[in-house]
């Protein structure tokens, strides 16, 4: 397979795999893949595109994750997105909320195969990168087992690089989306099952992985796994992703530089008018279970989203944690 697949790859997740996020997550990990949170097709067609699309040079490798069902509109945004700089495009095929589904994308697309196939279609050949679609086992009343395969043997006909499946269905009546995310029973099985019918193509799997040892054993049986709400909020995990999955010599990791880094990342922000607290929201779980943890967490939610507050802050929430031997290696 084409060294553009990873492994291991952080979820697309809405308001939160921002370019903050991003930037972050890949000062912990130089090689897994990052996602975009799902932007819409006509969003990147109409919009303000450099506040949609921007992103800084070390985050590759980076996919963008689109929202659409019209192929004409996903291959015009398909083209933006590779003009950005974007290593793959994606199409959200998962995504239960109701704004998606008024919009006729997202996971009510699982109910329309054929659809979902055009705009693979006229997105590969709008674009040079990958094309991949991230989908859920199923949707409602459908049976995952003609539901998925559909899908799969749909988008791939249709020439996608890659399928990464959300092991649970989306029921899109009677659950929010944050119950869609616990609710529905994950089925690792059923994305098992596809792996094997489809041998030569990429299969990545989604859904409930809470650590890098769960990961790793999926790869028994799927090409990638992919980390959502552990890699968010226990982001420190992802400080084993290169060695782990990519074959780079364990050594402890240089925690202090990361917050060097990323100081100077909010500098450059807080100059160009953001705030601090859009850069250190997503580093408020970095420090799970090391003493000290609670005290940083607590100035990070507080000090660092007072106006007008700086750098400083990151540094001063640091000092507040204890590292010790084999603490500080898996923080």
């Amino acid at each position: 397979m084409s060294n553009i697949y990873h492994k291991l790859a952080i979820a697309p997740m809405m308001d939160w795999t921002d370019r903050h996020c991003r930037f972050f997550h890949r000062r912990l990990t130089t090689r897994a893949l990052l996602y975009t949170e799902m932007v819409v097709a006509d969003a990147v067609i109409h919009g303000a595109r450099e506040q949609l699309l921007g992103f800084d040079e070390v985050e590759h490798p980076v996919a963008l994750q689109l929202g659409g069902s019209d192929p004409a509109k996903l291959a015009e945004a398909a083209r933006i997105g590779e003009a950005f700089g974007y290593d793959e495009i994606n199409l959200n095929v998962g995504c239960p909320s109701d704004r998606v589904q008024s919009g006729t994308f997202g996971a009510c697309l699982m109910k329309v195969p054929d659809l979902v196939a055009d705009g693979v279609a006229a997105m590969k050949a709008a674009v040079t990168v990958p094309v991949t679609v991230k989908c859920r086992i199923g949707v409602d009343e459908q049976d995952p087992e003609p539901a998925l395969d559909a899908l799969a043997n749909g988008v791939f006909d249709a020439g996608a690089d890659a399928l990464w499946v959300h092991a649970r269905k989306a029921w899109l009546e009677g659950l929010s989306p944050k119950e869609n995310r616990d609710i529905p029973p994950l089925d690792y099985d059923r994305v098992y099952r596809l792996k094997e019918k489809k041998t030569s193509k990429f299969i990545g799997i989604n859904g409930g992985i809470q650590s890098l040892e769960e990961a790793r054993t999926h790869l028994d049986h799927v090409d990638g796994a992919m980390l959502g709400r552990a890699a968010y909020h226990t982001p420190g995990i992802l400080a084993g992703v290169d060695a782990a999955f990519y074959g780079a010599l364990p050594e402890a990791f240089d925690f202090a530089a990361l917050v060097d880094a990323m100081a100077d990342y909010a500098a450059r922000h807080i100059e160009q008018g953001g705030r601090l607290g859009h850069v250190t929201r997503h580093m408020v779980g970095l420090f799970h279970g090391l003493p000290g943890a609670r005290r940083y967490r607590q100035i990070l939610s507080i000090d660092a989203t007072r106006p007008g507050a700086g750098p400083d802050v990151l540094k001063t929430a640091f000092a507040a944690v204890e590292f010790g031997g084999a603490a500080a290696e898996a923080a």
